[in-house]
Parts: structure tokens; sequence; C-alpha cells
């Protein structure tokens, strides 16, 4: 079985970070039909793995719900994180690649750098806290700050906000959210949500009010801006201000 650059085979890199990615903030417990669905794998391929992980201390079975992480399991999945999080923002800042283009050659990449490199390139990118999708990349230390987002489809009419994370892994999608004018860090109105699972309109400054399916909306992480106070007026200033 190939191994990664950290002594980790691949495919324990690819369960582990899997694994994460399923459990959530909240770290909850993973069934083994959505690994399987998640790794493209057959459940019982997927079963057979889990027994060698659990064997190794990286992952505890908990009867009846799943399966999920170890201390250990957690840190070497963030270590894997990371590399792939570093990887995309170099891959973007430094050598020009489309946010659409840098999931696919970060999953390549990740298990054949080493950790130094990724930290020299860390280094250069002066130790960004988010990639280009607005995913927390992991310190070195193995923490992780997961920002309190709401997804577009729960802000509400009349909101200003401001897209802060999008899914990295389909190409599709970011290719159609570029098309529209939207990247992290662009900010909006909300103008309209139509009932029974309509599409949610937002304004973006210069442009025609775009529809979004809520589908979409919903994958969308957002954080609200409170309105800029607006000066008063000269003539209801108190004499003398």
């Amino acid at each position: 079985m190939p191994q990664s650059s950290v002594g980790l085979s691949q495919a324990t890199e690819d369960y582990l970070k899997a694994i994460y990615g399923l459990a959530g903030d909240q770290e909850r417990a993973v069934q083994t039909t959505d690994l399987a669905g998640a790794l493209a794998i057959s459940p019982a391929s997927v079963s057979g793995m889990l027994r060698r992980l659990s064997k190794d201390g990286l992952l505890s079975h908990l009867p009846y719900r799943g399966v999920r992480l170890t201390a250990t399991g957690r840190r070497l999945a963030l270590r894997v994180v990371r590399r792939h999080r570093i990887l995309e923002c170099y891959l973007t800042n430094r050598l020009g690649y489309d946010w659409n283009a840098v999931h696919a050659e970060a999953e390549r990449l990740e298990h054949a750098v080493s950790d130094e490199l990724v930290e020299r390139m860390a280094l250069v990118l002066g130790d960004p806290p988010y990639d280009p999708h607005g995913a927390p990349i992991p310190t070195r230390d193995g923490e992780i700050a997961v920002p309190s987002l709401i997804p577009l489809a729960e802000v509400p009419i009349g909101t200003l906000a401001e897209l802060r994370m999008v899914d990295d892994k389909d190409a599709e999608r970011l290719r159609y959210l570029t098309s529209l004018g939207l990247e992290v860090g662009t900010r909006f109105e909300v103008v309209d949500r139509q009932p029974f699972d309509g599409p949610v309109t937002i304004g973006l400054p210069g442009r025609p009010p775009v529809a979004l399916g809520l589908a979409l909306a919903r994958t969308l992480g957002c954080r609200i801006h409170e309105p800029e106070p607006r000066s008063p007026p000269e003539d209801s200033l108190p004499a003398g201000a």
C-alpha cells in the first residue's frame, strides 16, 4: 500500500480526512455507508479498513451509531487537512490556479509533499487562516477555529451579508459562482426569497439581482453585516458641534 510522505498510508490519510469531514464541527459519529459513499468504496471494504484503524487506535466504534476519531486520529486528520488547504492557497496565490481547479490538484499532492515543505509554503504565504474557499486552516499544533456562519438560505430578506465559505469539491459550482461575481469576501444584500423551496435573490454591487436555487443557497456560508451608521445631516447637529 503506497505510503504518504509522513509515514501513513494514503488510504489511512484519506479515511481519516473523510471521517473528519463527515463528522462536522460537533464531531458526530460517522456511519459506514456514509463513509463508503464519500470515498466511493464498497461498504464491505470500508468495514475492513475501519477495523484496522480501530486496532491502530485511530478511531473508536460506537455500537449502532458508527465510528468517531480518537484524539490521535483527529490530530492526524487535521494534519492532512492543513496540508491540503495550504496547498490550495499556494496553488491559487503563487501559481495562479483558479479556485475551481485547486481541490483536485491538492488531492493529488497532499500525499506526496512533506510537512516541512508545507510549512515553508505557509511561511511564504504569511500563514493564512483560511483556504481559497473560506475553510479554516488548522494550525501547526492541530487546532482549528471554525467560524460561526449562517447558510445563505437562512439569511433574512433585507440583510447585508458576506460570502465566507463554499464547498471546494464541485468545480462546476465554483465556476458558476465565479460567473455570477460571487467569491469569498463578496458582500451582497438578500432582496427576496420565494416560498415553497423557491430561489433566494441577492443584490450585488454593479450587477443585476441574481436568483440562486435553494439547494445552492444552503451550501453557501455567510456572515451577517450590520449596516454602516449614517452620519446625521449637518442641520441636525447641535450648535457648537
